[in-house]
């Protein structure tokens, strides 16, 4: 008799429902970090390559620096000092690499979604781009389609990698180790396009300026003798165009066309005024030498320097508008609407040449420091006098506009306030016995630098060495013989201005107005 066969367990078998299969959570994340990471490279690539093309990193940073709260700037400055924009973008470029990993996760289940994601965040760099004059609408929708199908193009490709084949007893699965060799070639090709994309797009912005004319000859002002000691280590009295400090808020250095640049005076004058490029070079000039320096400097700090700036008299230009009675206040716009104001009394005072600066060292005012035109005020911090990539002058009322800082929390006028600085030794070294040169610069432009005295422990305080000064818009440098001990010292230095009165020695930070304190180091000798 033959028995019956039982089949059920194959048949149950073959009808058994197949789960669908899907990357896994880690491998979907790096799938998503990867397509980001193309995207954001082949937005650099563009804007390195087309003129007009945006950075979609830069772009997002510059949204944030607008929006940034009270005192996010001092912050990020005091950490990263002038590293601050390179800090922004790496995290701009994070944070956007880090929602593209998410969204590569939810791709694992609802591909759809993610795509939406993706043509969201890049909706969004559309519009926070159109802001920026410098960028071509046009060219930042096709930048960000271009980056937003690559971005979905990439992370579909990695996900069919990703997901697990059928499993064959007679055949292993490589699909894990093609995934990973996949996503690395792809990630290292997306980070070498991004470095380029960026070096192209800082070559593009760094050099020479479109529609710049051979600038007419100025005298400059002739340097008096012991103007300069001559002590390693020490800060030069002009500090030469490529080590000067740049503090603002372009994440880009802007790029103007001289040729289409204009300045438009207007507000409470006459009568309102509109100056060309080759207007500015055909009124007289002069040139001075001016110490200017940033609001957020920290006692002891690099936020400040000296030059030679060349340029057209500020009260000149505004003689041509003529200022109305009542205008208490000089607002100068950037070519993003970026602000800055300082009172008309400034320019009244005598001395106070403010000039709108077409020339640093001689040379055409370099791009990173306000190409085509700046404004150089003596006497002010940064933040409230030296706009640069300038476009408007307008005359209004100290209590009718508050420009840039000072809705976020700095105040509203800002002198720069009497500093000094040990330059030489730097603080923690080891020095030997025997005579040490202690030398530094002390500034307090507009009022001069009358004395600078050092002090090592608790000794009296002793009178340095001053160069000769340039004039009292400008710092000195100073020196200090010291004849050192052995043991662990302290040196601190103070100076007084050119009214008698001494620097203090009250510790303050730099918010809001500016930082006090005696700049002090401390060093081993023996």
């Amino acid at each position: 008799m033959q028995l019956p066969t039982d089949t059920a367990p194959a048949e149950r078998a073959a009808v058994r429902p197949v789960a669908t299969a899907s990357a896994t959570a880690s491998a979907a994340a790096l799938a998503g970090t990867v397509a980001g990471a193309a995207a954001l490279a082949v937005s650099e690539l563009l804007a390195g390559l087309v003129a007009g093309a945006p950075s979609l990193v830069v772009e997002v940073g510059a949204f944030v620096i607008g929006r940034q709260p009270p005192g996010a700037k001092q912050l990020v400055v005091g950490i990263f000092g002038t590293n601050d924009k390179l800090a922004l973008n790496v995290l701009v470029a994070l944070i956007a690499v880090g929602l593209a990993a998410l969204l590569g996760i939810v791709a694992r289940r609802r591909q759809g979604l993610a795509r939406f994601g993706y043509a969201a965040i890049g909706l969004a760099a559309f519009l926070v781009s159109l802001p920026d004059p410098l960028v071509d609408p046009l060219l930042a929708l096709l930048t960000c389609l271009v980056a937003v199908a690559v971005a979905i193009l990439t992370l579909q490709r990695l996900l069919a990698i990703a997901t697990p084949a059928a499993a064959r007893a007679e055949m292993p699965d490589w699909s894990r180790r093609r995934f990973l060799g996949t996503s690395l070639g792809v990630g290292a090709a997306a980070i070498g396009g991004g470095v380029v994309g960026r070096l192209l797009l800082d070559r593009q912005r760094l050099e020479t300026p479109p529609g710049v004319p051979a600038l007419p000859p100025v005298a400059a002002p002739t340097l008096p003798p012991g103007t300069s000691l001559e002590v390693a280590g020490l800060t030069p009295i002009v500090v030469p165009n490529d080590r000067f400090y740049r503090i603002d808020t372009q994440l880009l250095t802007p790029r103007l066309d001289a040729r289409t640049w204009k300045l438009r005076i207007h507000g409470l004058v006459d009568r309102e005024v509109t100056l060309s490029y080759a207007d500015l070079l055909a009124m007289p000039m002069q040139q001075q030498y001016v110490t200017i320096a940033c609001v957020s400097n920290e006692v002891g700090g690099d936020l400040v320097g000296n030059a030679l700036w060349g340029g057209v008299r500020l009260q000149r230009i505004l003689d041509l508008a003529g200022v109305r009675r009542g205008a208490s206040q000089v607002v100068g716009r950037a070519f993003d609407g970026w602000t800055c104001g300082f009172p008309t009394l400034w320019l009244t005072d005598e001395g106070k040449e403010a000039l709108l600066a077409v020339r640093m060292n001689g040379a055409p005012l370099p791009a990173a420091h306000g190409f085509p035109a700046r404004l150089i005020v003596p006497g002010l911090y940064g933040y409230v006098s030296a706009t640069k990539w300038i476009t408007e002058i307008e005359l209004t009322t100290l209590e009718a506009f508050d420009a840039y800082w000072v809705p976020l929390g700095w105040a509203k006028y800002g002198p720069i306030k009497t500093q000094s600085r040990i330059d030489t030794p730097r603080g923690g070294v080891q020095l030997p016995i025997g005579r040490v040169a202690v030398a530094g610069v002390a500034w307090a432009p507009e009022r001069g630098i009358a004395g600078v005295e050092v002090q090592v422990d608790d000794s009296p305080w002793a009178a340095a060495r001053l160069s000769t000064p340039i004039g009292r818009a400008t710092w000195v440098q100073w020196l200090y013989p010291w004849n050192a001990v052995a043991g662990r010292h302290a040196l601190r230095v103070r100076a007084t201005d050119g009214t008698g009165v001494v620097q203090t020695a009250a510790v303050q930070p730099p918010a809001p107005s500016g930082a006090t304190g005696y700049h002090t180091i401390s060093v081993s000798v023996g």
